[in-house]
């Protein structure tokens, strides 16, 4: 199986296609395309699967381009910076599904037309497609993924599948009649492509990639992802089947064997910040090369901390505690309403619009969608909570000024709902180097390369590209190099030789 990750917020974005130029013999290309993030976005977030550990993605268009008569590059589209994603399609005649292209799991899947336990399907039924297994699909078995909050369960079924130039015969994927809550909501794309082995893969199916190989229609095992960084050329970049395209990478791979079949995984030196070391990786890790990764994600460290990141939902309190809290402290002193302070300074619209003391959690919920509105209503919360907090300080005959540093520190302990950390926008040129030794060498993220920044101007979000996250055992623990490092690193998954490679894109 692999990995769900889902998009905390709803974003309107344009799909366009992309086929880029022939530029080495032999290739089909897989092209992808993105969009920058804006105020609306959030970091996708993962479920661990409990049955195999693995870590399952959400959702990636036809558009391959032929170099040759053994090779396929795939050109693929951006969402938010976050989602790479492209088109494939199933069926006899073939319908088109866009799809992760994902390297953390194995098994393909797309809405089944009998999806009936689908939020996604019940609110945007008319621009999600299905797949019509009454009329296309060849074989009928149960099966399903189980993840941490929720499970995929349909059939699987057997049919055509086509990668950009390549058909794929007998390819066994899954027909999703149940999709996992709001997951598939907020995702810009319907199923999951993995590109993972065999030994991750549920009921045993024989994963796409295996398939392409066996049936000849590439002539190297090698597939390879360009992701493009630069927002604003449109481009999302590309996968290649049968090989690399030198034109996306700068002198040579630095290749790593696979040291556990499953996910791609390799051994890792240490982590370094600023050029020096962290211990983190002292003996070395366990680290994995993950398409279908919006961050990079690591046991439980201090990154964020080391670099001065804060948690999302943190900031968005201890903002409205710098710039309201002693206006808050004057009108609970001038013995004002509580439940009316919030909307007299104009952080929350309507009195009664929310309940005094709704919680830390209704701070995080509100935070976590991040749209316009649910940012004011993040402010709103965050207000709320502080109100009560100062309140009950007040009723101890505390100062003002231990009541305003009592609050901050409370502040600073809320969690955030996925993990995401931030940073003041205006620090980005301070902060440090963060380094990741591989094979013989240090690849290294400056920090406009591990932040993501959301909108522009006063409105500006950024967004630590680093997040925490435990896998067990027997699958962890693991770091995931996910699309904030691909993004720097043109990555090569190299079957025959079992091993990773890693070179500076171009």
């Amino acid at each position: 199986m692999g990995r769900v990750r889902r998009m905390s917020l709803f974003l309107v974005f344009l799909i366009l296609p992309l086929v880029l130029p022939a530029s080495a013999e032999g290739f089909v290309r897989i092209g992808l395309k993105k969009r920058p993030l804006d105020e609306n976005s959030r970091i996708a977030a993962r479920l661990v699967d409990h049955e195999t550990g693995s870590v399952e993605s959400l959702r990636s268009g036809l558009g391959g381009e032929k170099y040759g008569s053994n090779e396929d590059i795939i050109s693929l589209k951006n969402y938010l910076n976050a989602q790479y994603y492209g088109e494939i399609a199933i069926g006899t005649p073939p319908q088109k599904f866009t799809v992760i292209f994902d390297t953390g799991s194995s098994n393909l899947w797309i809405p089944s037309a009998k999806c009936y336990f689908s939020l996604d399907l019940f609110v945007n039924k008319e621009q999600i497609p299905v797949f019509n297994y009454l009329e296309y699909s060849k074989s009928r078995r149960s099966a399903a993924i189980t993840y941490g909050t929720g499970a995929v369960s349909g059939f699987l079924s057997q049919d055509y599948l086509t990668v950009g130039d390549l058909v794929v015969k007998d390819q066994v994927f899954i027909e999703a009649t149940r999709e996992p809550g709001v997951t598939f909501l907020v995702a810009k794309f319907d199923g999951i492509l993995g590109l993972g082995f065999k030994e991750i893969s549920v009921d045993n199916v024989v994963p796409m990639w295996y398939n392409m190989i066996d049936q000849g229609l590439i002539k190297e095992p090698v597939f390879s992802f360009w992701l493009n960084g630069k927002a604003e050329d449109g481009d999302g970049g590309e996968i290649v089947f049968g090989g690399s395209d030198p034109n996306h990478y700068k002198g040579k791979h630095t290749y790593v064997p696979v040291t556990q079949k499953g996910y791609w995984q390799f051994d890792m030196g240490d982590v370094l910040i600023g050029g020096q070391k962290t211990g983190y990786c002292s003996g070395s890790c366990a680290a994995i090369a993950d398409s279908g990764t919006s961050l990079i994600a690591g046991p439980t460290v201090k990154i964020n901390q080391k670099i001065g990141a804060a948690g999302v939902v943190s900031q968005e309190c201890k903002a409205v505690v710098a710039q309201y809290g002693q206006q808050i402290l004057d009108l609970l002193v001038a013995e004002a309403q509580p439940t009316k302070i919030c909307s007299q300074i104009g952080l929350c619209t309507f009195d009664g619009t929310h309940s005094i003391g709704m919680g830390i959690e209704s701070v995080v919920k509100d935070t976590q969608d991040k749209s316009s509105l649910g940012r004011r209503d993040a402010m709103c919360s965050a207000c709320e909570v502080a109100v009560v907090w100062m309140q009950n300080q007040l009723t101890h005959n505390k100062t003002q000024e231990f009541i305003l540093n009592y609050v901050n520190q409370l502040c600073e302990r809320l969690p955030s709902p996925m993990g995401e950390s931030s940073v003041d926008c205006n620090d980005i040129s301070s902060l440090p180097t963060v380094s990741f030794s591989i094979g013989a060498n240090s690849f290294d993220l400056t920090a406009e390369q591990y932040i993501l920044k959301v909108e522009e101007g006063d409105a500006a979000q950024c967004i630590s590209g680093f997040t925490a996250l435990d896998v067990p055992p027997p699958r962890g623990p693991l770091w995931i190099l996910g699309d904030v490092f691909m993004r720097v690193y043109h990555t090569e998954f190299d079957y025959g030789n079992l091993r990773v490679g890693f070179a500076q894109a171009a």
